[in-house]
């Protein structure tokens, strides 16, 4: 039996180690922390449970899948719940907007804003599609590991006019501002600029429109310790608690794993979920062809970083969903700020999470859990020092939610903290603070991005956020899907 060492317990490492072990590689998850789920981790504090993150959960198929290839059901282990709306969208001017894939509800949505774009909207979703089935279903789950595989992808690409960022192809067909963001913000949740990130990623719409948007009840930490019920379950192994200090290699063969203890894995082959950055410059700096990955690698632009205020409320809130999305008075000029200057604007804009409007069990009866998260530029373009910066954040964003929401905020709140870019550069090794690895723009995708198997060392692959095709719950788990499958044929 072949055997595999995965580095990083994130769902793109979970998923992956799932895939093997279910394929018969004897498989070895490997985790820093004292818990599974990398950016999915989960802290409970004062009877709150509060989840790290990410907690939009689209295209439950591909999780699904996972339990499917050994003939079990997630169910078994995680329960789904759907939210509707997907999000709210609210406007500094009171206007709401509830995105769904209610047809009839949502064209009252947009008739609401503008009755001439219900038309428009519908063709963006027949184009949405069309990106869906060319960058989703038939390239999401696909290792570009040269640029022969780029070449035949290109007439797709060219034919969506993928050279357009998604806000541009977004305004192609709605004109109403509002509708605008409404329509291309999404590229957010996956650290990528509107106005910059390739309208390929307009996919997501159509993701959202067929696969719906869902919760896992007790939080996404519960869908984290069902994947790992799982993985145990078929005969996997997790380690937890144990950095990863070096991925040992001969010649161009990874020939194992060194831990900060000391503790040692010889195996066959090695994946890593880990930051593509920290894996490369640190994980593998014994490595000559990998620290000249590095080189190119630090060339490369990043997504930015986020700032999530995590806090427990005396009270319950029926009439705030689930998501919701407060946007500030500034759209373009606010991204300019956060992806090219690197300024922390005096405004921003807000993703409000709200679980216990689904799921009660989340917080002390008659109280309610929330995070609201704003994006924020990385270290590498904001370098400051967070301990100073994130109270005085904190207070900013508490009190505009209050403002819009929640007027006595200040008084209702049980427990609260923050978490900041430096907090991702310390638990989550993230290159510059990051919160989604490398940016989403053309020139950094699919082949551009980092290989799914190293180019110099072929018992040596990559997962996650990093690579192809990038971050996002379906994101990762298509990458270990891809990743997986090149695992399995070189054990053969």
């Amino acid at each position: 039996m072949k055997r595999a060492g995965v580095i990083g317990a994130g769902f793109g490492g979970l998923a992956l180690a799932i895939r093997l072990q279910s394929a018969g590689i004897e498989t070895t998850l490997i985790e820093a922390r004292d818990k599974p789920g990398g950016r999915a981790y989960v802290w409970e504090k004062d009877g709150f449970v509060f989840d790290a993150g990410p907690t939009v959960i689209t295209d439950p198929n591909c999780l699904r899948e996972l339990w499917a290839l050994s003939g079990r059901d997630m169910d078994e282990d995680v329960t789904l719940k759907p939210v509707m709306p997907f999000y709210r969208l609210n406007w500094p001017d009171g206007t709401n907007f509830d995105y769904s894939n209610d047809e009839p509800q949502l064209a009252a949505e947009i008739a609401k804003l503008d009755p001439a774009d219900v038309d428009g909207y519908r063709r963006f979703l027949e184009y949405s599609a069309g990106v869906y089935r060319e960058g989703y279903e038939k390239l999401g789950h696909v290792a570009f590991l040269d640029f022969a595989s780029m070449i035949k992808a290109a007439p797709a690409l060219a034919k969506y006019q993928a050279w357009r960022s998604v806000y541009s192809i977004v305004a192609s067909f709605v004109k109403n501002e509002k509708l605008r963001e409404a329509l291309s913000f999404h590229t957010l949740l996956v650290g990528g600029n509107p106005m910059t990130t390739s309208a390929i990623y307009a996919l997501i719409h159509k993701l959202e429109k067929d696969g719906g948007v869902w919760f896992a009840m007790g939080g996404t930490n519960q869908l984290v310790a069902g994947m790992v019920k799982h993985f145990e379950r078929l005969g996997g192994v997790v380690r937890l608690g144990d950095p990863v200090a070096s991925i040992d290699t001969l010649g161009d063969r990874a020939t194992g794993i060194t831990t900060a203890s000391g503790w040692h894995l010889d195996c066959d082959m090695v994946a890593s979920n880990a930051d593509i950055m920290h894996s490369y410059r640190d994980l593998l700096k014994g490595s000559r062809s990998a620290q000249r990955t590095r080189s190119a690698l630090e060339r490369k632009s990043y997504s930015p970083s986020l700032f999530v205020v995590h806090f427990g409320v005396k009270g319950t809130w029926p009439g705030i969903p689930h998501h919701m999305i407060l946007f500030g008075p500034r759209y373009k000029g606010l991204l300019d700020d956060i992806y090219r200057h690197g300024v922390l604007a005096e405004d921003f804009s807000l993703y409000l999470h709200h679980p216990t409007v689904t799921d009660p069990s989340m917080a002390p009866e008659g109280h309610s859990t929330f995070y609201a998260l704003a994006p924020v530029p990385h270290q590498g373009k904001f370098p400051v020092d967070w301990r100073e910066v994130g109270p005085i954040l904190e207070k900013r964003i508490l009190d505009e939610v209050g403002r819009r929401l929640i007027p006595d905020i200040h008084e209702r709140i049980v427990t609260k903290f923050h978490y900041t870019p430096s907090d991702f550069a310390a638990d989550l090794n993230a290159h510059l603070g990051s919160a989604f690895s490398l940016e989403p723009v053309l020139l950094q995708s699919a082949y551009f991005r980092a290989h799914n198997r190293d180019d110099h060392i072929p018992n040596l692959f990559f997962v996650g956020a990093g690579t192809h095709p990038g971050a996002g719950i379906p994101g990762v788990v298509g990458s270990a899907k891809a990743t997986a499958r090149l695992m399995v044929e070189a054990a053969r």
